[in-house]
């Protein structure tokens, strides 16, 4: 951004000295040009008016010896052409030749016409001007008087100035450069705290902690102002996300007390209720369980939207415990648990991030799986990502089910009587997503589902 700026006012700079200097530069060689076309247009108008006689009278000698001298003065080669085109006196023994152009306003002059200016001669054009007027006598063109000026000196004089016009653009971008770069970064260091500013906030509110503030009383008054707007935006968001994850946690735990005791006292009339309210007793019960695996949900769900420190886990100890954890229920639902892929991984995750994601899904995977079934719990490595799959042998999801299989509280309408609360693969997809990497779900050949978590490799990923 300060490049592109920086680069912005530069090329203004570069623009306003270009657009003042060459028109400065042009009207400096145009009034040169006209100076130098003036001054010859004269001494041609003079050396025609001398050349009326000494060409009536055809005495070319005298005439000659005036042309040399000019010539010897000036360095202005001079030649008196008679009206046929033939040298009448020269200046020289040899006439400078005229080319295209000098040869057209001999024609000219020869009709009676006098020199027109000149277009304007720039710094690599090393032709000389070529100036012709009529040597009239009694009103009749009898030759032609020519000067051949060299335009050295002009085009010199023209050069210094375009170098000059050069110098003082370089210049004034120098200048430019040492004035815009304190300006560029005094505009931009607003820019700049807030472009870094975003992700601290975004860490600091997922953390739960307070966001850094990015104003630093600096900069233009705009700036300054969306500065503090996003500050007091930064301390609005993180208290009510805080304020959210504290009344999910306080309500979560406010209303354990009340519905253990609400179990209990459902769980002491067991027995004890008459006939016709014993199904009014047990949907009671099952209702006090599913809300207590709900409350536990919610619970898990806001301790994982809780950032934590990444440290490097130890993959295949983590994996091993969930699988011994879960192996006993399991084998009692007639399923077999299987560990596969390559040993040795390391990933980088807060503490608890794979025992949260695994238990979710082998949750899931043992409840909707046959018995009789195979759940394979398999590890992969990458260049810089360790993946975690989980595959079960249950229904799996319909295609258009997969997106919304990781939204909180979301069940499938195929298996809206199964128990639990919608929160397991959410929770899962927030733990890993806060550790970095992502949580996909899969349908695999030859059915059930298929749950991928990849998560960064931690140091030396495969030892």
């Amino acid at each position: 951004m300060r490049a592109r700026l920086l680069v912005i006012v530069l090329f203004l700079v570069g623009l306003l000295a270009v657009g003042l200097g060459v028109p400065l530069a042009v009207a400096d060689a145009q009034r040169a040009q006209l100076e130098l076309f003036t001054d010859r247009l004269a001494d041609t108008i003079y050396i025609a008016s001398i050349a009326e006689r000494p060409i009536t009278h055809a005495e070319p000698a005298g005439l000659a010896a005036e042309l040399a001298s000019y010539d010897e003065l000036y360095g202005i080669a001079v030649t008196v052409l008679s009206f046929d085109g033939t040298v009448f006196a020269a200046s020289r023994a040899t006439p400078s030749p005229l080319g295209d152009d000098g040869q057209e306003r001999v024609r000219l002059a020869m009709s009676k016409r006098g020199s027109a200016p000149y277009p304007m001669i720039l710094p690599w054009d090393d032709r000389p001007m070529v100036l012709a007027e009529p040597v009239l006598v009694d009103g009749e063109a009898r030759g032609v008087a020519v000067t051949v000026s060299p335009t050295g000196g002009l085009r010199a004089a023209e050069l210094r100035v375009w170098v000059l016009v050069a110098g003082a653009a370089l210049l004034a971008l120098g200048l430019g450069v040492l004035v815009a770069l304190p300006v560029v970064t005094w505009i931009l260091r607003p820019v700049r705290r807030l472009d870094e500013g975003t992700g601290r906030v975004a860490a600091a509110v997922l953390a739960g902690g307070v966001a850094e503030p990015v104003a630093d009383g600096s900069g233009p008054p705009e700036l300054r102002r969306l500065s503090a707007s996003f500050d007091q935006m930064a301390d609005t968001v993180t208290q009510a996300l805080a304020a959210q994850r504290a009344f999910v946690a306080d309500a979560s735990h406010q209303l354990r007390n009340p519905l253990t005791a609400l179990r209990l006292r459902l769980s002491n009339l067991d027995g004890r209720v008459d006939s016709p309210a014993a199904e009014d007793h047990l949907a009671a019960l099952e209702e006090a369980e599913r809300l207590s695996t709900l409350l536990d949900g919610l619970l898990a769900l806001a301790r994982a939207e809780r950032t934590a420190p990444l440290v490097v886990v130890d993959v295949d100890r983590k994996v091993d415990d969930r699988l011994e954890a879960w192996r006993p229920l399991a084998e009692h639902t007639g399923l077999r648990l299987v560990r596969a892929g390559p040993r040795g991984l390391r990933a980088t995750a807060p503490a608890g991030a794979i025992e949260t994601v695994l238990d979710a899904v082998l949750d899931n995977a043992v409840k909707f799986s046959p018995a009789g079934a195979t759940i394979t719990v398999r590890t992969a490595a990458g260049d810089a990502h360790v993946e975690i799959t989980v595959r079960d042998a249950g229904p799996g999801l319909a295609p258009a089910e997969l997106a919304r299989a990781t939204d909180r509280f979301w069940r499938s309408p195929a298996q809206i009587n199964a128990e639990g609360s919608g929160l397991g693969l959410a929770i899962a997809a927030r733990t890993v997503e806060l550790a970095g990497g992502e949580l996909r779900l899969e349908l695999p050949a030859g059915g059930g589902l298929l749950v991928v978590a990849r998560l960064p490799a931690g140091p030396d990923g495969a030892i």
